[in-house]
Parts: structure tokens; sequence; C-alpha cells
């Protein structure tokens, strides 16, 4: 499937801010899964953006702003090509050891009743216990917008039963890892090709199974990732694969807008050769 992902993220303060530092993990890396044909990072104000690698071998930037600004739009567009592996996952940089994942954040923190939802769905064989994990958070975890924030932990969210799909995934990883799974955090878009345009921010989990590596699943639709999905960025939580985070020096208020998009088009008709990748982020 071809995907152009278009993701906008504007920052306006109530006086200027000065000192503004952010660190973006907001690029894909291509993998079995998925081709990255173009990528590009457009930042309004003058600044310095400079591309790493971060811990879980994720590519990352850092913008140092030059001056005091009261705007700052982040402007990320890309074209994608996917291909559904059933979630398997495989040719991405394995930095760290899977046992890295098998540890406890605040977010990710198994409470009593995590505990009993995990323990519910063990099972001899791996991936039958893995989907029945997914299934079961799908299943008692409704989608709601409106109850649960960023910082919100996976206890409180399968507390009050709702949530979004950072939650939802949140929930598994706890619940994976309480049986010994080592589990991650997945940052990226979803766009399936019956909604081909539409708020594409996502979030789902990856589950380490012997025999197969590490395999995706997506709680909050009941699946493994396919290919409406792109994965972007991995961690032990959001937190850690957070698209953005930052600091700044003064500038008051703060007020955050976000629009996402993906869109499914076509593919390249017969006998017209497919795009040229170009360098996966550009500035």
């Amino acid at each position: 499937m071809r995907l152009l992902i278009d993701h906008r993220t504007v920052y306006r303060y109530e006086r200027p801010a000065a000192g503004i530092v952010q660190i973006l993990k907001l690029t894909p890396r291509s993998c079995d899964s998925q081709s990255v044909l173009a990528w590009r990072i457009d930042v309004s104000v003058e600044g310095v953006l400079k591309p790493f690698t971060d811990a879980h071998g994720n590519l990352a930037h850092v913008f140092y702003a030059d001056g005091a600004v009261s705007e700052l739009v982040l402007h990320v567009s890309g074209e994608v090509i996917t291909t559904d592996t059933t979630g398997i996952v495989s040719g991405t940089p394995e930095p760290l050891p899977k046992a890295i994942y098998l540890r406890t954040t605040p977010l990710t923190e198994a409470d009593a009743a995590i505990r009993t939802l995990a323990e519910s769905c063990r099972d001899p064989d791996p991936v039958a216990e893995a989907h029945r994990l997914m299934l079961a958070v799908h299943e008692r975890v409704a989608f709601d917008p409106d109850v649960t924030h960023p910082s919100t932990d996976a206890a409180t969210a399968f507390r009050l039963g709702r949530g979004v799909c950072q939650d939802l995934a949140q929930i598994l990883i706890a619940a994976a890892r309480h049986l010994g799974r080592p589990a991650r955090y997945v940052s990226g878009h979803y766009a399936p090709p019956d909604h081909p345009e539409q708020e594409a921010a996502h979030a789902w989990a990856e589950l380490a199974l012997p025999g197969l590596g590490w395999v995706a699943f997506d709680p909050t639709h009941g699946v493994c990732a396919g290919e409406a999905h792109v994965r972007v960025a991995v961690g032990l939580d959001s937190a850690d694969a957070a698209p953005i985070r930052g600091a700044r020096r003064g500038g008051g208020a703060e007020t955050l807008q976000v629009s996402v998009h993906g869109r499914a088009v076509a593919s390249d008709p017969p006998g017209v050769p497919p795009s040229v990748p170009s360098a996966e982020a550009t500035q």
C-alpha cells in the first residue's frame, strides 16, 4: 500500500519563548514491512536541526531555535510503501537486548487488575497467549478520546475502562511484561484503505515471541499491525517514543494544535517505475 503522511504541530506562546529545544522522533525507518520513499521535516523558525539515532535505534532529530518565538510550526510530510507481514517485525536495527523491554516504567506498571487480566490469558503457546492478551485489552477498554491525557498510566486507564490508543498499548505492554514477555511501545500512523483520509496518529505494541522475534499487536483495532500501519519509533512507553518532546524558557501559557493525516493512494500504474527513495529526513 502507498501511504501519504502529513503531520503538522503548532505551538503558540502567550509571550515570546526563548531557548526552545525539541527532540523529534518523527522519521520512520525502512524495514521489511515498509519502504520510505520520501520524508521531510520543515520548521517555521530559524534554527538548527541535527539528526541522531537514539538508544532504541530510532531516527531522531534535535531542534534548537535561534531566538525567541511566539509561534513554532513543525511540519512533517512523507510517502511510504507498506507490506503486510502479519505483524512480524524484521529488518530493523536492534541495539538493545530484548530483556531491556521487560523493564517496568511508571506508565506501564501492572497493578493487581492488570495482573489478573494477564493471568487469565496465560497460555503454553506464546503466540496464542499474545493474541489472547491483545483481544482481552481490546474488549475490556473502549476507545474514548475524552477521559485520559498523555501522562495517564496503564493502571488508571484500565480502571477507567476507556482511553486512547496510547492507553490500550500501555495496558497490553504492562500485561505482557507481567507474563515475562518483552514488550515495547510503538508510535506511528494508521491509514486503512476503507478510510483513505483520517486522523492517523496512532500507537500499538510489539511483543517478543520465541521463534518469531518482535510481533506488532494493535489492541485498539484488535489486529496485528499490517499494511495500513507506518512504524515510526519505539520505546519502553509513550514518553520514550513520543513524537515531540521539548523544553523552553519563558513564553507564558502555551497552546498546542496537532493535525495528523494519513491517506492511502493508488500504487504506480503498470509500466511506471516506482518513486526513487530519498533521504529518510531532509531539512
